[in-house]
């Protein structure tokens, strides 16, 4: 990559590292570079993820480095963890140099794990009650179990188990999962479907269906 990009770069890292403050880590992956194993050359607030800079790559980037498209979608707004139980909301963009390759990746990594917290702390005076009584918010115990703790409150909300569940139950379930975030975690779709026995094209049509309208009595 040559240093007038990679310059335009760094400074639009910096900007994004200095609007969102220490939690927020922005970093450039030089997938042209020689050694692919140490892609990293610049980041900002790297105490985030522990990264510092010619460290290598997350799973994403090397992804693309071995098998990468020709032209990928950017990532936006995912779930990641970090090896010490982190949460980050995390986006990849693929920057294309002048023949539309990708060449370089801008990686931004926000960590919510104390924003997860304070909902949960927030969760008890900001509660409603939903049909039946269930409560409808999410809980976050461990954040490392994030989508396993949400099937369970889906579950839970609905108040049979998943062989019991007819379609109106399934679809309230995975609307829940839905309206809190659960398909914001990587890979969440296909396990979602695998617990409530349902394709994932089955999923994504009960994600859009709207709520029904209570029967009159």
């Amino acid at each position: 990559m040559d240093s007038t990009r990679m310059e335009m770069l760094k400074q639009i890292a910096a900007a994004l590292a200095a609007q969102f403050g220490p939690s927020c880590e922005v970093v450039i992956h030089d997938l042209a570079a020689q050694d692919p194993e140490r892609s990293i050359a610049h980041i900002e607030n790297g105490h985030v993820t522990g990264r510092r800079l010619g460290d290598g790559p997350s799973t994403v980037v090397m992804e693309q480095i071995l098998h990468g498209e020709e032209d990928p979608r950017d990532h936006l707004a995912y779930l990641t963890r970090t090896p010490d139980g982190k949460i980050l909301k995390s986006s990849t963009v693929y920057i294309r140099d002048g023949a539309g390759r990708v060449d370089a990746i801008l990686a931004i990594n926000y960590d919510i794990s104390a924003l997860l917290m304070v909902e949960n702390a927030l969760s008890g005076l900001l509660r409603t009650a939903g049909e039946g009584g269930q409560e409808e918010r999410i809980t976050v115990l461990n954040v490392n179990d994030l989508l396993d703790d949400l099937i369970e409150q889906s579950v839970a909300l609905v108040g049979k188990p998943v062989a019991l569940m007819n379609k109106d139950d399934k679809v309230r379930a995975i609307q829940f999962l839905s309206s809190h975030g659960a398909f914001l975690v990587t890979k969440s779709g296909d396990k979602v479907a695998k617990h409530f026995g349902i394709s994932k094209y089955t999923l994504y049509s009960y994600i859009d269906l709207k709520q029904e309208e209570k029967r009159h009595e």
